[in-house]
């Protein structure tokens, strides 16, 4: 086992090579002391300790060794944990799949890059056949603190499963920090206990990595629904800054109340989960006295803002439960968020 090398306070690197268990358990302890004197949390750095964990596994199961390497990284004002395990092994044949739950080439369980991929916010793999696997998968520290007093937004969501279903294949996210506000609607394909189940599945790691890119979120979410039906997803990210990020792949409905202006938000077709897909990011200044509504495709698609007059006036609860009201058919799941900058709205 090689020994932990130490590049100073601002930079620190810890390299191990793995070729029995016992180096793996080695090599855990050492980055989750890392992590910790980083200043991730307990949790955090137990999460980043069980990538290592799995990383350390592949290495001595497909490939028999190789090599681990932890390491401090800065990125702007980001400060956050690399880990890059290699080896000379026979290579991943299809990527995207290894990330399935379940699935293996070595006869196992095979949740590891799955767990991995939850654990951290970034993964990146480079893999050929009998030419080894490179999988380096990055974590940032992030603050979960929100500035004290009123919320800058007001958010109002409905939700119901299809009539006569317990199960509700709709999930929504509402996260909150900082000068940002992310909000999203999932909709795992279909109705049901498995719906419900690829639902929940993009909407835990999008929790869980809230504050990246959404165009890595998208990708993360992607990869965590790939044991599952698949889902389609919209998520906004708002600042007070007054910029709206958007971001769509599937049939999640987008509205936004911006007279006399009107913005271009596009939806990519396609399903997350099913096979890899690409996301463009828009940007857009937002004005603080617009609204905007995602619903999913529980609800006729067909109703115009004249059609509920005085509703963009409304409480954001309010516009949710209107239109949930007025359009939802009960053939499907059906949520509706919306959301708008909080106004000084009559007790």
């Amino acid at each position: 086992m090689a020994a932990a090398v130490s590049l100073g306070d601002a930079r620190k690197s810890l390299e191990y090579t793995i070729s029995v268990p016992l180096h793996g358990v080695a090599a855990q302890q050492s980055v989750r002391q890392l992590a910790l004197t980083m200043g991730f949390s307990i949790d955090a750095s137990e999460e980043i300790t069980l990538a290592v964990a799995e990383l350390t596994s592949n290495l001595i199961k497909h490939a028999g060794r190789g090599t681990l390497l932890a390491r401090q990284i800065g990125a702007g004002e980001r400060v956050g944990i690399e880990i890059e395990a290699s080896d000379q092994g026979p290579g991943i044949g299809d990527i995207e799949k290894s990330f399935e739950d379940g699935y293996s080439t070595a006869g196992s369980l095979g949740y590891g890059l799955g767990t991995v991929n939850r654990a951290m916010d970034e993964v990146d793999i480079s893999s050929a056949p009998d030419c080894g696997t490179q999988v380096t998968c990055r974590r940032w520290l992030r603050s979960e603190q929100r500035k004290s007093g009123r919320s800058a937004w007001e958010v109002g969501v409905v939700t119901r499963p299809r009539t006569g279903f317990r199960e509700n294949g709709d999930a929504f996210v509402v996260k909150e920090w900082g000068d940002q506000l992310l909000v999203g609607l999932i909709d795992g394909l279909g109705h049901g206990e498995l719906a419900q189940k690829a639902a929940l599945a993009a909407q835990c790691y999008v929790q869980s990595h809230y504050d990246q890119p959404l165009d890595n979120i998208f990708l993360g979410a992607g990869r965590a629904c790939r044991a599952t039906r698949g889902v389609v997803m919209a998520l906004a990210r708002f600042h007070t800054t007054g910029q709206l990020e958007f971001a769509s792949l599937g049939n999640i409905e987008v509205r936004v109340h911006s007279e006399p202006e009107r913005l271009p938000l596009t939806c990519k077709r396609g399903y997350l989960g099913v096979a890899e897909m690409n996301v463009k990011v828009q940007k857009f200044s937002w004005n603080p006295q617009w609204l905007l509504v995602l619903h999913t495709d529980g609800l006729r698609t067909h109703w115009q803002w004249s059609d509920l007059p005085g509703i963009a006036q409304a409480r954001s609860h309010s516009v949710a439960g209107t239109l949930m009201k007025q359009f939802a058919s009960g053939q499907d799941d059906a949520t509706v968020l919306a959301v708008r900058s909080r106004g000084p709205w009559p007790s």
